[in-house]
């Protein structure tokens, strides 16, 4: 058994297509200032055609392995949060499991959403209590856009795609490259939760068991994302931070403890609701969503990634990532670096 859980290598990748509010604005009937005034959103990242979630986890790992000075045959766990896989079989995991050659790990998928990178700290937590030899690749990865209704402005321009990896283990390992994502973190706590009496606030339900699809039916707005996002914002802005606190409390800290605070990329009203709420100072606050609007799971280590690399986290700090996504689901979790 073992309770120390360490994040050994970090990766990031965003698909090199960008599209900016500007051209948002030839694609559906929307302007800069409505996008920016209600979101933060400038551009999202948009894969090129063919493009999938275990291509762009490829990228990440491969940067995440170089980081932790580790071969993809030590790896013997991949898990992949998506919404949004390579194909329903085999699963996103198993595709990059093949990529990169990581002959000896089980492969799986989950879903949780936006809240998946944190939930699959916590997955960790129970898979390397039981077995601390493992070597775990949380990939969490994104295209949103295959599930993006171009035509639904209070939507399309939202989402963008991308991917984030961490290497976990029990072990503590010195940088083996310090140029890139060099950072040992250790997950102090995590804690989840999930409330589906409120799942129906967002959905993307189209070919599923629950609505599928026989051979030659046209496919309905209900294949892609449906939101209320009045209700989002409610249950998000009070639930964050909610579970912030109790975590908190559990591990005998208060918010003078935390150094930064990386929540969710949902939407800068969320981001500062939420800040504001935890009596976080805003220049404490990791906001990244002008960027990349909304990438669900991949949103948490696309901004610990770049929060790392501009030299925001440093070696000694404490930070508090929360998240909120579909389900609904949210998480919080600390690190010290």
């Amino acid at each position: 058994m073992t309770d120390s859980i360490y994040f050994n290598g970090f990766g990031y990748y965003a698909p090199k297509r960008i599209i900016d509010n500007a051209e948002m604005c030839t694609i559906v009937d929307t302007t800069d200032e409505w996008i920016q005034s209600r979101t933060g959103i400038k551009e999202r990242h948009i894969v090129a055609p063919g493009e999938t979630c275990s291509d762009m986890g490829l990228v990440a790992a491969r940067q995440a392995l170089e980081a932790a000075g580790m071969n993809a045959d030590e790896i013997t766990v991949i898990m992949c949060a998506t919404v949004s896989a390579d194909s329903i079989v085999p699963s996103t995991a198993t595709r990059l499991q093949q990529k990169l050659g990581a002959t000896k790990a089980m492969a799986f998928d989950f879903n949780a959403a936006c809240s998946g990178y944190l939930y699959g700290m916590q997955i960790a937590q129970g898979l390397l209590a039981a077995n601390p030899e493992h070597k775990i690749l949380l990939l969490a990865a994104e295209v949103l856009t295959s599930r993006t209704n171009w035509t639904d402005r209070t939507t399309c321009v939202l989402f963008g795609d991308g991917a984030g990896v961490a290497i976990l283990s029990s072990e503590k390992r010195s940088p083996a490259n310090p140029t890139i994502f060099s950072h040992n973190a250790r997950l102090e706590g995590v804690m989840s939760a999930a409330d589906g009496t409120q799942g129906d606030f967002l959905t993307a339900i189209g070919g599923t068991s629950g609505h599928p699809y026989k051979l030659g039916d046209t496919v309905g707005d209900e294949f892609f994302i449906k939101m209320n996002g009045r209700e989002v914002y409610k249950h998000a802005v009070r639930n964050m931070p909610a579970l912030c606190n109790e975590l908190m409390d559990s591990l005998g800290y208060t918010i003078d403890d935390i150094d930064a605070l990386i929540p969710h990329q949902a939407n800068l009203r969320i981001i500062e609701a939420v800040g504001e709420r935890l009596n976080m100072p805003a220049e404490k606050v990791f906001v990244n969503v002008q960027k990349y609007g909304n990438t669900s799971c991949a949103s948490i280590p696309l901004a610990l990634g770049e929060a790392i690399e501009q030299n925001f986290i440093r070696p000694g700090m404490r930070v508090l990532l929360t998240t909120f996504g579909g389900g609904l689901t949210w998480s919080a979790a600390i690190l010290k670096f």
